[in-house]
């Protein structure tokens, strides 16, 4: 799957961002980068349909769980043109955009994590997230406090400086419902990427969050 070599071609896409370099270097590409994450795409199906089996791993080159390696430049300063990490994303059979509750894989030299929940969802979505923590939060602060979770998941991304309007600013769990963002990171070093468990060792981090996805999950109303 991934190995030494394709961090390397991300360190060159990062010194070399522009289409020209792209297509002399496609490839390499392909080889370094796409092959590899669709093999561990695939590899990833078996082991989601054991402890998350309404989650999909799409092996396509399009569209499927990998992401594109374009970036959105219309609303960035930034216009380089190339992504210089690795994105995959299974999704929820439920979801259509990034947005939805899915676990990822991040692959880049500035860094490598596993993340699980959802991304800046969109407001009905969030409102939902926090209406459950508001009427459980008990259930919440365990699962959060659960000892296999805790030692690998630290919740992380954006939140507001107040309570969100309609929430109690003594809730117990205020801090939790401020958030814009309910997502898990868990620390991938380079080594466990390139390493030849590391189908195994993703099934098994991510098989910890499961009581944090399947809350999300009944905040949406969609099957874990």
């Amino acid at each position: 799957m991934f190995g030494k070599s394709t961090f390397k071609f991300l360190e060159e896409l990062a010194a070399n961002n522009d289409r020209p370099w792209f297509e002399a270097n496609k490839p390499r590409y392909e080889a370094l980068v796409r092959e590899p994450a669709l093999e561990f795409i695939a590899a990833m199906a078996p082991a989601l349909e054991k402890f998350a089996p309404h989650f999909r791993a799409e092996p396509r080159k399009m569209g499927g769980s990998l992401m594109r390696v374009f970036r959105d430049t219309r609303f960035s300063r930034d216009k380089t043109p190339y992504k210089t990490n690795i994105g995959i994303q299974f999704r929820h059979e439920l979801g259509k955009d990034v947005h939805a509750p899915g676990f990822y894989v991040h692959v880049a030299n500035d860094g490598c994590f596993l993340g699980a929940g959802c991304w800046q969802p969109e407001s009905d979505a969030l409102g939902r997230i926090r209406d459950l923590i508001a009427a459980k939060p008990e259930r919440w602060q365990a699962l959060l406090s659960d000892r296999k979770f805790a030692a690998l998941w630290a919740l992380a991304g954006d939140r507001l400086t107040r309570p969100p309007r309609g929430y109690a600013a003594n809730h117990v769990s205020i801090e939790d419902l401020k958030r814009k963002d309910f997502i898990g990171l868990a620390a991938l070093s380079n080594t466990e990427v390139t390493g030849p468990g590391l189908v195994k060792l993703a099934a098994t981090r991510f098989a910890t969050a499961a009581p944090f996805m399947r809350f999300l999950c009944e905040a949406q109303g969609v099957q874990y």
